[in-house]
């Protein structure tokens, strides 16, 4: 885990987190397995050069699912780790703005 990059695998842009970057200057992150919170918030700070007040991690359980139109052909979607990122209130990354 050399650069902020590593770390951070790719943001995640639902209604949800376009509504808490909005309105709660939070940003959520698909981050790698072995990250911590001290260098997710490191990663963020040194890529987007913001403030971070709080980061919060969850670990997404796979989940198993049906193909559309299939009744015996099962999909299993892959667990991962993602970070909810608290920034400053002045702060924004650019990259959610305008997603709403």
């Amino acid at each position: 885990m050399n650069t902020p990059f590593d770390i951070l695998k790719r943001p995640l842009v639902t209604e949800k987190t376009a509504y808490q970057s909005s309105k709660l200057h939070q940003y959520v992150f698909e981050v790698d397995e072995r990250a911590t919170k001290v260098n997710v918030k490191d990663a963020i700070e040194k890529a987007f050069e913001v403030k971070v007040l709080k980061v919060n991690i969850i670990n997404v359980p796979a989940k198993r699912g049906r193909k559309a139109r299939s009744r015996r052909i099962s999909i299993r979607n892959s667990a991962y780790k993602k970070a909810v990122v608290t920034l400053a209130p002045e702060d924004r990354i650019a990259i959610f703005e305008g997603v709403e």
